[in-house]
């Protein structure tokens, strides 16, 4: 069940001091080193995490050629100092026994290959010919990146050099658009990443389905144990009694489907009772007679009825929120796309914030900081390219949902190549059958990755990417309350025969033709010049990881920094015209969603906190500590299904789709007995992967069902049911 609530503050107070004393030690990274920087015998190598996007600064301590340990560096915002476990283990991908080591072609069929290894030449003419063939037949719109990772940038870079603006994210339709564009809509601005929540200053913290902890997201796990210790109020809004829920004032497990609902009620509470900051509702919204109209009869009566929280709590929680304004902070977990109506749920978020004053404000969302990497001098423009594949109004980015849709049906025009750049689009995106046949109607499918993954069997060629602790990346710049510019280096060699993307794109920019777009001798080459177009030091960089400038920080409206919102108002939208005039609810509007049929429950997925899903289930050290992932099930419901904790059962969704391998069961009171939830990632069906195969289940293998958001393309998963089929 987790240490107490005492305790978890007590552990908060001694790593915030311990945060606090990483600060202050010296200015100078290399005195945290000490000793060991005036031995030859060990050096310090520049870094950025890699093992989630979280994306810690961090610096590789080498000897003799080989990484022996990562450290925090203490400069770092992002990870203030210190690692996660994930972050710890990073080394358990360089030295992975199962990493792809050479170029591979499949001389057999997709989804059943033969591979044959080959040199970097004959696998990069190999994909610039067949390139080349499907620009002159198709354009170049016709290829596809689908990306999920920092060293995308180049390839990136190689599309729009072709002409191709077609370059996805699984990220957008499939987990954090749905709340980007919410709060878009509202306020002008997304949350970004890192978010911009201001959590070590809240008093009051409202999760919606956010599960602090378990995504591992190191500074906003050290903000939020500040924030308890100094005794900030948490209500959790969670069908299951998560990690972090555990700790809070108030947990509410809603019935799945109806977040909506206990949000308008809150907001009904606040506006009746005059709960919300009236300066900043009067002089910074729009709309709010109109909201205020709309939620009259959202009571928190009719919120319990449909959401099984009791009205009482509601209310309780409006004012005890509303007493804190405005350092509160609504939150939304960066998985939003559940039932197809997410942005309208994430515009409630969004409202709720508005109304507690807290865009902004310390202790609510702060301003990020306005800072960008130039562009590397004198290459070319890109030639225009052809509107990309977005498909619905509000798509910030191309969604792999039109992606599929085009590649089957080759409508709005024909995709026949696909670039898989460290991502696995099988366990990303819902509904692999569909994903599948999208594959086989390609002409060209390339994967690029460190250790195999579950679309490998479906590549035509498959390039061996060196690790981020063997390579040089583009700068990496932060948005959060201080700007600053990181920088990422190698560490040592590229192991085997793998290679890093700048040299990859280089490479087939040589073949294809477009040269000109790379004109860099090399990684560091090329990190140089952009530091030189920054007015940085290469030098200073490199000593230090990280270079601040607190001189340009400005995270709070104040007198020098009055509020300005980059919607057409000029306000912050309570009512959307943008949503009026483009067809759809102006204001978040509530609908009932389907209910498990008799004998199947929702499946709910999430993360888990040692996992960054599929990507490190096969490094060794993690796999040592968390196998297999498990189902969770109430004990009434594992009671007439006659299952005990650690049985091992199979599930069957509404539309007959059996999971691969089982799953333990985990009994425990901590869900409702309306669904069961598993972390994402497990269910790895790539045989080379000998920690990871057949370890689990996969939720995406079942989750055959979606629901697409029309608003902006995310495609809802918690529409689907299943039942527990049990072993043997």
């Amino acid at each position: 069940m987790g240490i107490s609530r005492r305790d978890f503050l007590k552990f908060g107070l001694l790593t915030g001091g311990l945060l606090t004393g990483g600060y202050k030690i010296s200015e100078s990274v290399a005195s945290l080193r000490g000793s060991k920087v005036a031995s030859p015998q060990y050096k310090y190598v520049p870094n950025l995490c890699e093992v989630c996007f979280w994306n810690c600064n961090l610096f590789a301590v080498v000897t003799n050629g080989k990484i022996v340990a990562l450290e925090g560096n203490p400069l770092s915002q992002r990870g203030r100092g210190m690692l996660c476990g994930r972050g710890n283990a990073g080394m358990s991908l360089v030295y992975n026994p199962d990493r792809l080591k050479k170029p591979l072609l499949n001389t057999g069929k997709r989804g059943d290959p033969k591979w044959r290894e080959v040199s970097w030449d004959e696998a990069l003419n190999f994909v610039a010919d067949k390139l080349k063939d499907i620009i002159s037949k198709y354009g170049p719109e016709s290829v596809a990146l689908i990306s999920h990772g920092s060293g995308g940038f180049w390839w990136k870079h190689l599309l729009n050099a072709l002409g191709s603006d077609n370059i996805f994210a699984p990220s957008f339709a499939n987990c954090r658009g749905a709340r980007d564009v919410g709060f878009l809509l509202t306020f002008g601005s997304d949350c970004g990443s890192p978010e911009n929540y201001d959590i070590e200053n809240s008093k009051f913290l409202l999760l919606v389905g956010y599960h602090i902890g378990e995504n591992a997201h190191n500074s906003h796990v050290q903000e939020f144990m500040i924030a308890l210790s100094k005794g900030a109020k948490l209500a959790v809004l969670d069908p299951r009694l998560s990690n972090i829920a555990s700790k809070a004032n108030w947990w509410l497990p809603v019935k799945p489907g109806t977040d909506l609902a206990v949000l308008l009620a809150l907001i009904h509470v606040i506006i009746k009772e005059e709960l919300y900051d009236k300066d900043f509702v009067k002089n910074y919204t729009v709309g709010f007679d109109k909201l205020a109209e709309a939620v009259k009869d959202c009571t928190p009566e009719w919120a319990e009825k449909e959401s099984d929280i009791p009205a009482s709590a509601i209310v309780e929680i409006a004012r005890e929120m509303s007493a804190c304004k405005p350092a509160v902070c609504a939150i939304g977990g960066r998985f939003s796309v559940w039932y197809g109506d997410d942005v309208q749920r994430n515009r409630a978020i969004a409202i709720i914030n508005a109304l507690m004053g807290s865009w902004g404000r310390k202790g609510g969302f702060y301003l990020r900081a306005s800072i960008s990497v130039p562009k590397y001098p004198g290459l070319p423009p890109y030639p225009e390219a052809k509107p990309p594949l977005t498909g619905y109004p509000f798509a910030l980015l191309p969604t792999t949902t039109a992606l599929r849709k085009a590649t089957i049906t080759g409508d709005p025009y024909p995709v026949k190549a696909w670039i898989a750049y460290s991502c696995n689009i099988i366990q990303a995106i819902p509904s692999i059958q569909e994903t599948i046949e999208a594959i086989h109607k390609l002409d060209l499918m390339v994967v690029v990755d460190i250790l195999p993954s579950c679309h490998m069997p479906y590549a035509d060629v498959v390039l061996p990417e060196c690790s981020y602790l063997e390579r040089y990346d583009n700068l990496f710049v932060d948005r959060m309350k201080v700007p600053a510019v990181s920088l990422r280096a190698p560490a040592i060699e590229p192991l085997f025969e793998s290679r890093p993307s700048w040299w990859i794109c280089k490479e087939l920019g040589r073949r294809l033709g477009i040269e000109a777009y790379f004109p860099w001798k090399d990684g560091e080459e090329y990190v140089k010049k952009v530091c030189e177009a920054m007015n940085i030091s290469f030098d200073e960089l490199y000593e230090k990881g990280i270079i601040l400038f607190p001189e340009r920080a400005n995270p709070y409206f104040g007198p020098n920094n009055p509020p300005h919102f980059d919607t057409p108002s000029g306000k912050v939208e309570l009512y959307s015209s943008q949503l009026a005039e483009a067809g759809f609810d102006p204001l978040p509007k509530y609908t009932k969603h389907p209910e498990p049929p008799e004998g199947f429950f929702r499946l709910l997925s999430g993360r888990h906190p040692l996992h960054t899903f599929s990507r490190t289930i096969n490094y060794p050290i993690l796999n040592e500590l968390v196998p297999e992932n498990e189902l969770w099930i109430h004990p009434k419901r594992a009671k007439e299904l006659n299952l005990k904790s650690g049985d091992y059962v199979r599930l069957i969704n509404q539309d007959g789709v059996k999971s691969s391998f089982k799953v333990k069961v985990k009994v425990t009171n901590r869900i409702r007995p309306d669904c069961v939830y598993m972390p994402h990632g497990w269910g790895v069906k790539a045989k080379e992967l000998r920690w990871a195969y057949g370890k689990g289940a996969s939720d995406n293998e079942l989750y055959s069902t979606y629901k697409v958001d029309p608003i902006m393309g995310g495609t809802g998963m918690r529409v689907n049911f299943v039942k527990i089929l049990k072993e043997g």
